[in-house]
């Protein structure tokens, strides 16, 4: 397939609410849409900038697309049996994880369509089920934690993630626990910001309401096998899984028992199947728009072909967190994303809404 063009967009999405987690406070979401043209069709691709994290600004990552990426696509064309190819030497060239996911994303959604199918079907999948899904609810003051829990109840969430790790995080574990009931599930995420103590002195006294994970308590792989052998309680690594090098130390530590895998954090679609063949995998979102979504739960579908897909909810529900939107993405059933059988992602774009939050 010869392509013609590649435009990197950074645009942000802003937040109904200040979304708080250890790491940090975010009062918008910054992103790259990308679109990439060829014989009359359209890949549309997203990655965030993860900005609490340290990784590079959205024009930084606009810049790799445009200067790295695109030269790769552009001078050897596209094969869509040979998807791996191209996204390896934007690797090689130096493009962060960020924008490959981004090109990742964009050429599996160009390549499908290419096909007639969607992209779940491109990965393998005999099916598409429902994406059952977990709320998520930032750090927040008793009266806010209370609303924004009803709200996801009233949508019909059973599964619910509270970022912890700042003061009083055992105390809204245990007022979320009130409001949700003994058969609700109940996550945590530290987001590193616990030592090894710490960690196990929260978790002991947070498990008293039965939790059913924890995300990244610890910073480290073997701080985090500790916190796991000391805490009784059932650990996934977030921050510490970023290649198939890490997945692999961290299943000989056991350091813990699952990866939450985040496309915008690993480097796409291929890298996160990579990941998931070396330790049980589920997926979140890294915060993005209708496109990394889609892109996430289509993926979700391929996981149990590499014989390691986790049973617990995904972390796909997160655009409920905006206050505005830039296109029609993936439809829910109470708290299960309806994955679409339309040839590629599924994604329709509203241009003008686009245009008004487009960042200069």
């Amino acid at each position: 397939m010869r392509l013609e063009e590649l435009e990197a967009i950074p645009y942000s999405l802003p937040f109904g609410e200040v979304y708080t987690t250890a790491s940090g406070q975010l009062h918008e979401r910054e992103l790259v849409l990308v679109r990439i043209r060829g014989e009359g069709l359209e890949g549309l691709g997203e990655t965030a900038a993860m900005s609490l994290r340290g990784g590079p600004g959205v024009r930084e990552i606009a810049a790799e697309i445009e200067g790295t990426c695109w030269p790769v696509l552009a001078e050897a064309g596209f094969d869509p049996e040979r998807i791996w190819s191209p996204l390896a030497r934007c690797r090689s060239r130096g493009a962060s994880a960020q924008a490959v996911a981004a090109v990742d994303i964009a050429i599996h959604d160009l390549a499908a369509k290419a096909a007639g199918m969607p992209v779940w079907k491109l990965l393998g999948a005999a099916a598409a089920t429902p994406v059952k899904c977990n709320a998520t609810l930032p750090a927040a003051n008793p009266a806010q934690l209370r609303a924004a829990t009803e709200r996801w109840l009233a949508d019909g969430f059973d599964t619910f993630k509270l970022k912890a790790g700042l003061p009083g995080d055992v105390a809204q574990v245990a007022a979320v626990r009130e409001h949700v009931g003994p058969e609700a599930q109940i996550r945590v995420d530290a987001n590193r910001a616990w030592s090894v103590p710490e960690a196990v002195e929260r978790l002991r006294a947070m498990n008293r309401q039965t939790l059913e994970l924890a995300e990244q308590p610890v910073g480290g792989l073997e701080e985090m096998a500790e916190v796991r052998r000391q805490a009784g309680v059932r650990v996934a690594a977030d921050e510490s899984v970023v290649t198939v090098r890490d997945a692999k130390r961290a299943y000989e530590l056991r350091a813990c028992e699952l990866a939450n895998a985040k496309l915008a954090k690993v480097g796409g679609i291929a890298a996160t199947l990579e990941i998931a063949a070396e330790i049980p995998t589920y997926m979140s979102s890294a915060l993005e728009g209708p496109v990394g979504v889609a892109a996430a739960a289509h993926l979700v579908q391929a996981l149990p072909l590499r014989g390691n897909a986790a049973e617990p909810a995904h972390g796909l529900a997160t655009e409920r967190l905006f206050s505005a939107a830039v296109g029609r993405g993936l439809g829910f059933d109470r708290d299960r994303l309806l994955v679409a059988d339309a040839p590629g992602l599924g994604v329709e774009l509203d241009e003008a809404a686009l245009a008004a939050r487009r960042l200069a």
